[in-house]
C-alpha cells in the first residue's frame, strides 16, 4: 500500500502573505545540467519531428488526432515523459517534461490537452500514488501508448466543489468496492484506464477501472466549441465491481490524491500555453512584417510595436514562473501547491488576452475558420475553467494566505476596548514588529545588483500585501471566507509578486553568468517587474478602496429584476 505524504512543507507564497520572503526557496534560478539540456533537446527534436506531420484542422474535422499519431508518439516514448525508464518511460522531471511539452503547446492547443489528460493527469496518480504491482501492471502499456489515461472526478452536480462527490464506492467483505455514480465532461473517458474517484464510508477514494468492465458505460460524446479532437465523454458506474487491488492509497486519500494530481498537472498547462504564446507571436511577426499599408509594414506602427512588445514581456514572466514553478517540485522539499495554481491562473489569462491581440494584429485573416489563429479562440477559451476555474484558485490562494498569517497574529477578538493595557500587552510585540516591516522591508536575497531597484520594490509590495492582508482579516474576521473580491486581489497581487520573484530569479542567474544576451535580458526583466508592480499596487489600493457595496446592491437589483430592466 502506497502511503500519501503528508508532510508539511515551506511554501513561497504562503510566507509572502506573513510578509516573510523566502529566498532560499527562489533563489538561484533552477537549472539544469548540460547533459540534461541535451536530453531534453533530443526528446524535442524528436517530438517535432513527430509533429511536423500532423495537421490540427484535420485532426479537428475527424474528431481525434489520430491513433497513429499516438503510435508513434508512443514508440519514441512520448506517451510517457516522466514514467521511470523501469516501466517503458523516458523518466523525465518535472522540469524536463514541461519543456518537451511547449512543443505540444506550440503546435495545437487540443494535441496538449488531449497529451495532458493521458499524461499529466490521466497516468500521474498511478505515477504518483501507485503501488509496486500497479505500476508494473499499467504504466508499461500507458507508457508506450497502447492504453490511454483518464481522470475521473467531475460530475453533474459536482465541479469546482470536488469534495462533495455523489459517485459512491461500497467496500465490499472480500475488499472489493462496488461502484456507482455518473461523471461528466471526462477527457479520454472512453479509453482503457481510468482513475476514478468517488466517496465512501470511509472518505473518498481513489479506483483504477479498466476498459471493458461490467457495469462501465460511456456516452454520448459531448460536441464542444473547442478542442473538437479530444474525446469528452459522459462515464456511468451501475455496480461496477472494482477488485481491492485497483485502490489507490488507503480509504480517505483519494481527494488528496486528486487535488495533488492537479496541482501537478496545472503546471504542463502552463508550459503549454506559453509554447501557444510564442506561435502567436511568430505568426503575428511574420504578418506584420509582410504586411504593408500606407506604403509601411504594419510592425512600423507604434500600436503594433505596443502589442508584439507586450507578448513578449508576457512569455517571458508566463516562462520565468512556470519553470521557477517546476523547480520547486523537482526540488522535492517545498509545498508547491499555490505557486501552481497562480501559474495556471496567469498562463490561461494572460494567453488568451495574447491571443486576443494577435488575432487583432492579422484582422479579418484571423477570422476564417481555418487559419490557425481562428482554431486556437476555439481551443483556448476553455483553458480558464477547467483543471480549477481560475476564481476558484483565486479563492484557493487567498484563503490559504489568510489562514497562515491568522495563524501567527494574536488574538485580539476577545480584548475589550476597556481594557486598553491588557491590549496593549498583547499587542506590543506585534505592533513593533509591524513598525519594523514598515521601515526595513525584507529584500529577496540573490538578486543580482543591476536588479536592486526592483528587489527594494519587490520588498514593498510584500510588505504591503501583508498589511492589506491583515487589514482583511480584522476588517472582516471569519466572513472573510465570503469576501470573494477579497479574495481576488490578493491572490491577483500575490500572483504579481510570485512573477516578479521569479523574473528577477531568472534574469539574476543570466546576469551572473554573463550570457551574451543578459543585458537585453535585464531591460526585458525591468519592464516586466514595472508593469507588474503597477498592477500590483492597483490591486492592493483596491482592498481600501473600492465600489464592492455599490456592485453588491446592482447585482442584487439585477437578480431581482431579472436581467437588464432599464428603458429609454
Amino acid at each position: 500500500m502506497t502511503i500519501v505524504d503528508r508532510t508539511v512543507r515551506p511554501s513561497y507564497t504562503k510566507s509572502l502573505f506573513a510578509g516573510r520572503i523566502a529566498s532560499e526557496l527562489v533563489f538561484p534560478y533552477p537549472g539544469m545540467t548540460a547533459a540534461e539540456k541535451a536530453r531534453v533537446e533530443t526528446v524535442s527534436a524528436s517530438a517535432r519531428e513527430v509533429l511536423a506531420g500532423y495537421d490540427p484542422l484535420k485532426a479537428e474535422r475527424e474528431g481525434w488526432i489520430g491513433d497513429d499519431l499516438v503510435r508513434e508518439l508512443g514508440e519514441r516514448g512520448l506517451m510517457g515523459l516522466f514514467v521511470s525508464e523501469e516501466y517503458g518511460g523516458l523518466g523525465l522531471g518535472q522540469s524536463a517534461y514541461c519543456r518537451v511539452y511547449e512543443e505540444f503547446g506550440r503546435v495545437d492547443g487540443t494535441l496538449a490537452t488531449v497529451m495532458g489528460v493521458h499524461q499529466s493527469i490521466g497516468t500521474k496518480p498511478l505515477h504518483l500514488y501507485g503501488t509496486d504491482d500497479q505500476k508494473a501492471r499499467w504504466l508499461p502499456d500507458l507508457a508506450s501508448g497502447r492504453k490511454l489515461a483518464a481522470f475521473v472526478l467531475t460530475e453533474p452536480n459536482v465541479g469546482s466543489d470536488a469534495y462533495a462527490l455523489e459517485t459512491r464506492a461500497e467496500r465490499q467483505a472480500d475488499g472489493s468496492w462496488v461502484l456507482n455514480g455518473e461523471k461528466r465532461w471526462i477527457g479520454n473517458g472512453d479509453k482503457d484506464v481510468l482513475t476514478v474517484f468517488a466517496q465512501s464510508d470511509l472518505g473518498h477514494v481513489a479506483l483504477i477501472v479498466e476498459k471493458g468492465t461490467e457495469g462501465l458505460s460511456t456516452g454520448p460524446r459531448f460536441e464542444t466549441h473547442g478542442l473538437k479532437a479530444n474525446h469528452l465523454q459522459r462515464v456511468r458506474f451501475t455496480d461496477v465491481r472494482v477488485p481491492a487491488e485497483n485502490l489507490l492509497g488507503e480509504p480517505g486519500d483519494g481527494f488528496r490524491i486528486a487535488v495533488n494530481t492537479l496541482n501537478n498537472g496545472r503546471m504542463s498547462m502552463g508550459t503549454a500555453i506559453a509554447g501557444g504564446m510564442k506561435r502567436f507571436l511568430e505568426l503575428s511577426l511574420e504578418h506584420t512584417e509582410a504586411r504593408h499599408q500606407f506604403g509601411r509594414p504594419l510592425a512600423d506602427f507604434e500600436m503594433v510595436g505596443d502589442k508584439l512588445a507586450w507578448m513578449t514581456r508576457q512569455i517571458y514572466g508566463i516562462e520565468s514562473m512556470s519553470y521557477l514553478t517546476t523547480g520547486l517540485v523537482d526540488r522535492g522539499d517545498t509545498d508547491f501547491a499555490l505557486e501552481s495554481a497562480m501559474t495556471k491562473v496567469a498562463a490561461s489569462d494572460t494567453g488568451w488576452y495574447a491571443l486576443n491581440r494577435a488575432v487583432q494584429l492579422h484582422g479579418g485573416e484571423a477570422y476564417m475558420a481555418d487559419h490557425p489563429l481562428s482554431k486556437a479562440l476555439r481551443d483556448f477559451r476553455i483553458f480558464p475553467i477547467f483543471e480549477g476555474a481560475n476564481d476558484v484558485l483565486r479563492a484557493f490562494v487567498a484563503l490559504n494566505g489568510l489562514k497562515t498569517l491568522s495563524e501567527e497574529l494574536p488574538d485580539v477578538a476577545s480584548l475589550s476596548i476597556g481594557d486598553p493595557g491588557r491590549a496593549l500587552g498583547v499587542l506590543a510585540p506585534y505592533v513593533a514588529g509591524r513598525v519594523q516591516r514598515r521601515l526595513r522591508p525584507e529584500r529577496p536575497v540573490g538578486v543580482h545588483p543591476a536588479l536592486a531597484k526592483q528587489a527594494a520594490e519587490l520588498g514593498e509590495q510584500v510588505s504591503r500585501l501583508r498589511e492589506r492582508t491583515e487589514g482583511a482579516l480584522r476588517k472582516h474576521g471569519k466572513k472573510v471566507q465570503e469576501k470573494q473580491l477579497v479574495q481576488k486581489r490578493l491572490a491577483d497581487a500575490a500572483s504579481g509578486i510570485y512573477a516578479q520573484t521569479a523574473v528577477l530569479s531568472r534574469a539574476s542567474t543570466a546576469l551572473q553568468e554573463a550570457r551574451a544576451d543578459s543585458e537585453a535580458e535585464r531591460h526585458l526583466a525591468v519592464g516586466f517587474c514595472q508593469q507588474s508592480a503597477r498592477e500590483v499596487g492597483r490591486r492592493l489600493r483596491a482592498l481600501e478602496v473600492n465600489d464592492d457595496r455599490q456592485t453588491a446592491d446592482l447585482a442584487t437589483a439585477t437578480r431581482a429584476s431579472g436581467g437588464y430592466s432599464f428603458s429609454l
